[in-house]
This record gives structure tokens, C-alpha cells and sequence, in this order.
């Protein structure tokens, strides 16, 4: 049994489904991009005219040489051009009339309010940039940003790359050891954290997370804390400053550092295979480019649109389409701290409504809790406002594209339903249904422009339609990244799994027209809820348990996040599997990789299939967790 057959037997049923849903007419009719067919051939037969286009919508300091430069498998793009990806998000748009326009409104998870514009972000910009710089940062320095959703986590980032600083940001809701990995691999002098979040209506200590991660890490110079506890934290160690007091101190001018387009922007961690994260680098040009086309091509942002974005800035959605490319593209974004179903259900309904909400980026994961708690709570709300509701992240299954689009879209009277593909490594879309093409529901689209998708067997071969097999991008677009920091050799992995193209490491399906299905992760990488966890993290997070001598752990299907994780235990000699040491393992995983990781069931058992070479076979356990034929195992030897 290959992997590709295990995915034919996934999702043979959703190849079946043979709907074509047409976009509503209004919207097609006002959609900036018209014509796809003659958009995508240009930017496959003429990528350096086409990018280069795109560019100049932008401001650069310096006009690009050359526009492209590959020697495989590193490549460049705009090469030596010069630009700051914060001045086009905010310099260019004050100086074209949008200085008083609201750049985000944020909320907190209370129904607290809080809105800026793109005027007063520019100063809190520059006032962090320069509080930065008074700590010593300089240009190429890691900031690691460990921060809640709240507009000091966004404005952060744009600092430090106001400055040329790159900043890596680890989600909030990752625990001590995931925590400590990333500090270490970037070798990050200046922590930025929050003394808590708030989720659910109770707070998460993240300065005590810090606190033990950076234990013994005589590099890290300066932690600075945003406080917002009542009564505040105490800062007692000399290496801990005050957000707001050290901002407060600043001057609010900071002219954007120049910046050549190859220099890096930030570094996002990632989970891959093996039990070390995979530092992801994107560059400020091309990343710029890539993402505001689609912020204004996909997403077909206009300036009245006012976009609300369900990610965190913790994940790449929330670096691309919370932070950057909204404000590339001159929009009003929306962003909310806490679960979006608490404290009650109808709550992302009630943002919807009371400020207008046009466009939405969320993920499958969130659909499927909102169908949970059936049509009502929307029914209850104008969600005419409307008009394009796009999810990406995981695929997005039939049933959840159905319901959105007829309770959440009128069934077409005032929006639609846009499925999306891509990955931390892509910056941004590479498959999807613009607003001016038919949807497939189960089948997330088309490569759009600038993209070169192929499914193929692991001989590289590309599969007839309707084959699974693995998906590779076969051409580098700007927004693709660069590096993996300070692991060169494993970037070059990425391109040489299959001859001439990048792996994604997912497994796709093609139809005879051009729609592709992403069935899912084609190596041992979970998907849980939209967020990406690596196997080895959650084995290693079991086995440092001194009750466990080996683990394995697989992703499950779960109608609402998923995949949830069960896993696999052997026991050391002298311990005994029982329901109260699998909760204490849970909440040893808790503590070590944060709580989106903890497995939803661990089984306790006397052995662990293997590969000849000692390689525990997932894909087998998977396969016989699911009631798939496993056939001949020797097939599965890694």
C-alpha cells in the first residue's frame, strides 16, 4: 500500500460529488481579476513581465536590475531593488489620503474595542522600531515575538521590520519546550512577550513560559513586557523592560530602513518530520509582491471592503493576511483575541454584523464549529454584508462549503464561498477559486496565476487525473520562501524529493479540468485544527514522560478540527497503563508542546510496527485505525 492509495481511498467519495456552483454575478462582474485563463497563461509564458508589473504597483527605492535569477535550487527575485515592506504598508498609504482611514479594529475576547488608523500606526510603528533600536537591535538581529493577538503583537512585527530587524514569532499557545527550541535555533537577543493572554475567560501566563524557556540562555539580553494584568506584574530581573514605558520614551519618527528585496523579513517556525521545527524565511520584496497580489486579486479587496481574519499572528496566515498584505492593499482589517465561538456561539456573527464585514479569511476547522451549533445563530444576524467567505488551512470538506455558502451566503443571493491552498513556505495562495470561477465544493481549486502545480509518484512522473499522488510546485514564485534558517541543506531537501520541483509534502488530486483536491499531508505531519504538528514533537514530548519508553502518533479524521491526534505507548518496566496516567500524560504534553498538541486518546500497547531499518510505521497504524486493507506491509518501508 502506497501513500497515494491510502488517499484514493479517502477521498474517492468527495471525486464523486460532481457539483459546480457558479459565482454570483454581482460578484464576478465587479472582481478586479476577469479573465483567469489569459491572467495565468501570461504569468506561466512571461513570469518577469508579469511579477514585474505587479512590482510597480508598489513603492521601491531603488528600481530592480533584474527581475528573476534561479540556479537550482535557490533563487532571487529583484535583484537589487530596494524597498521596506512597512513603507508600503504604511508611509504610502498615509500619503495617498489614508491617514485617517481605520487600519484594524481590534477586539478582545471581553468585547473590548480598540481601533487605529493608518496615521496612528505609523507613530506606534515608529515609536516600537525606535524602542528596539534603544535595546540594541540592529539590522539582521532575531526578535522573537511571543505576544497574544492584540495590536502591540501586530505593531511589534512592523517594527522590527521598520528597522531590518527579523522577527519570529511562536504562537502563543505553544508551551515551554516549543518555546525554547525557537529562541535557541534563532539565537534571538530581545524577547517581546505579554505578562498574559486571555482564552475562554481565563488568562495564560506567557511571561512564565518565558520565564522558564530562556532559563540558563545567557544570550538573551532583554525580555520586554507588554503588561496588562491588574494588579501588574512585577519585573524583577534587570534584563526585563516595560512595553509601554520603553515606547512611551520614543520619538514617533522612524524612517523605514532600505532594504534590499532578498534581505530577510522574518523566520516562522514550522513543524516537519523530524523533531527539530524548520525555520521558514521570507524576504521582504518578494514576499511584498506575492502577497499584496493576492490580497487584491484572491481576496478582491476594494477599498470599502472591511476584512475580518479568524488566524493568529502566531501561524502565516496571520503574518500574511493580518499584518502585511491588508495593509499592502490599503483595507480596514478586523482581528479578535480568543476563541471564536466564546463567550457564546454567535459571537463571529455579531462582528459580522455590527461592523460590515465584506470579506472573510477563517479556516475549515471553524466552519465545521459553526454547523455544529446549526443555522439559528446566523439566521439570527444580517450577514448580508457578505460577499466573499474564504477558508484555507485544511481541506474543506463538502458538507461545511455547502452550509457555508447557503447560511452564511444566501445561497449565492449576496456572496460566495472561496476555497484556498497553500502553506507557511508559499507566503500565500497557490490554489484556489477566484471570485470570477465556478467552485467544486471538496475541490479547492485552480492554480492561480504565477503558479505551476503537478501532482506526480515519487519518481517524479505526473499522474493522469484523478490519480493521488504527491503535489509539487514546478517554479518558484516571489512569494515562496527563500531559505530554511541556518539549514541550508535541508531547504535543498524541499527541492530534490522529486527531480526539478518543490514537494509540498501534501497529496493532491487533479481533474480533468484543472481542480485540484488536497487530500492531505503526505509525510507524518498532523493537521489538527488547522495548525501543523510534527509526529516526532509529540513522540518526543511522550517518551521525555519517565513512565513511556517509545510512542507514535497519527492524525485521526474529526468532523470539527480535522484530524485529532490519538497515540501509542509503551509503557517502561514497572508501569501500568490505566485512565489516570493517560491524563497525566496528556498534561505532560500540555506542559511541554502547549495544548493544541495533547492527543485525544493514547493507547497503551506491547509494540510498535517497524520497518525493517527500526522506523516505526505510522502510516500502518493510521491505515489500521481507519479500516483501510493494509495489504502488504513491505510496501510501507520507508
Amino acid at each position: 500500500m502506497t501513500d497515494s492509495s491510502i488517499s484514493t481511498g479517502e477521498i474517492s467519495q468527495l471525486l464523486q460529488t460532481g457539483r459546480e456552483v457558479p459565482p454570483p454575478a454581482p460578484l464576478a462582474s465587479a472582481a478586479r481579476l476577469q479573465d483567469y485563463d489569459t491572467e495565468y497563461r501570461r504569468s506561466i509564458e512571461d513570469p518577469e513581465g508579469f511579477w514585474a508589473k505587479v512590482a510597480k504597483e508598489l513603492e521601491w527605492f531603488r528600481p530592480w536590475d533584474r527581475v528573476f535569477e534561479w540556479t537550482y535550487p535557490t533563487f532571487r527575485w529583484f535583484i537589487g531593488g530596494q524597498c521596506n515592506i512597512t513603507y508600503n504598508c504604511l508611509d504610502r498609504n498615509v500619503q495617498r489620503g489614508r491617514k485617517n482611514k481605520v487600519a484594524y479594529t481590534w477586539l478582545g475576547e471581553d468585547g473590548t474595542e480598540r481601533q487605529v488608523t493608518y496615521g496612528q500606526l505609523l507613530d506606534m510603528v515608529a515609536r516600537t522600531a525606535n524602542a528596539l533600536r534603544a535595546l540594541g537591535v540592529e539590522r539582521g538581529d532575531r526578535v522573537v515575538v511571543y505576544m497574544p493577538l492584540t495590536l502591540e503583537g501586530v505593531v511589534t512585527m512592523l517594527a522590527c521590520a521598520r528597522i531590518g530587524a527579523v522577527h519570529s514569532v511562536v504562537y502563543a499557545g505553544f508551551s515551554v519546550q516549543a518555546l525554547r527550541s525557537r529562541i535557541v535555533d534563532a539565537q534571538a537577543r530581545v524577547i517581546v512577550t505579554a505578562d498574559i493572554g486571555f482564552r475562554r475567560g481565563k488568562t495564560v501566563e506567557l511571561k512564565a513560559i518565558v520565564d522558564e524557556a530562556i532559563d540558563g540562555l545567557d544570550f538573551v539580553a532583554h525580555v520586554v513586557v507588554h503588561r496588562r494584568a491588574h494588579p501588574q506584574t512585577e519585573l524583577v530581573a534587570p534584563r526585563e523592560e516595560d512595553f509601554e514605558e520603553l515606547v512611551r520614551r520614543q520619538p514617533a519618527h522612524c524612517p523605514a530602513a532600505v532594504m534590499e528585496a532578498e534581505d530577510p523579513l522574518y523566520v516562522l517556525y514550522t513543524s516537519g518530520t523530524t523533531g527539530k521545527p524548520k525555520g521558514v524565511v521570507h524576504v521582504h520584496g518578494g514576499y511584498m509582491v506575492g502577497t499584496y497580489y493576492h490580497m487584491t486579486r484572491f481576496w478582491d479587496i476594494k477599498d470599502d471592503d472591511v476584512f475580518f481574519c479568524t488566524s493568529d499572528i502566531g501561524w502565516v496566515v496571520g503574518h500574511s493576511y493580518i499584518v502585511y498584505a491588508p495593509l499592502l492593499a490599503g483595507a480596514t482589517t478586523v482581528f479578535r483575541e480568543g476563541a471564536i465561538d466564546y463567550p457564546h456561539p454567535a459571537v463571529a456573527w455579531e462582528v459580522v454584523e455590527r461592523y460590515r464585514i465584506s470579506v472573510i479569511f477563517t479556516a475549515p476547522t471553524a466552519v465545521r464549529m459553526f454547523m455544529r451549533h446549526g443555522d439559528e445563530l446566523p439566521e439570527r444576524h444580517d450577514l448580508r454584508s457578505i460577499r466573499l467567505f474564504t477558508c484555507a488551512g485544511e481541506p474543506l470538506n463538502p458538507e461545511a462549503w455547502e452550509w457555508a455558502y447557503r447560511v452564511l451566503c444566501g445561497s449565492g443571493e449576496w456572496g460566495y464561498v472561496a476555497d484556498n491552498w497553500w502553506q507557511t513556505e508559499t507566503g500565500g495562495p497557490c490554489l484556489g477559486t477566484l471570485p470570477v470561477q465556478a467552485a467544486r465544493p471538496a475541490k479547492v481549486g485552480k492554480p492561480l496565476p504565477g503558479v505551476v502545480a503537478d501532482v506526480v509518484d515519487r519518481q517524479g512522473r505526473p499522474l493522469p487525473p484523478d490519480k493521488g499522488g504527491l503535489l509539487v510546485l514546478r517554479k518558484p514564485f516571489p512569494h515562496l520562501f527563500r531559505t530554511v534558517f541556518g539549514d541550508p541543506e535541508r531547504y535543498a531537501r524541499d527541492w530534490g524529493q522529486v527531480p526539478n520541483a518543490y514537494t509540498t509534502g501534501d497529496v493532491g488530486v487533479r481533474d480533468a479540468d484543472g481542480y485540484f483536491t488536497v487530500v492531505g499531508r503526505a509525510d507524518d505531519v498532523l493537521n489538527v485544527a488547522g495548525h501543523r504538528i510534527g509526529t516526532a514533537d509529540v513522540e518526543s514530548a511522550l517518551v521525555s514522560h519517565p513512565a513511556v519508553a517509545e510512542a507514535a502518533a497519527i492524525g485521526r479524521p474529526d468532523p470539527l478540527k480535522g484530524e485529532n491526534i490519538k497515540a501509542f505507548v509503551i509503557l517502561r518496566v514497572g508501569h501500568t497503563g490505566s485512565p489516570e496516567l493517560e491524563q497525566v500524560l496528556k498534561d505532560h504534553v500540555r506542559h511541554t508542546l502547549g495544548p493544541i498538541a495533547i492527543p485525544d486518546e493514547i493507547a497503551f500497547a506491547d509494540k510498535l510496527p517497524k520497518t525493517r531499518s527500526g522506523k516505526i510505521m505510522r502510516r500502518l497504524l493510521k491505515a489500521i485505525e481507519l479500516g483501510i486493507d493494509t495489504g502488504d506491509t513491505s510496501t510501507l518501508e520507508e
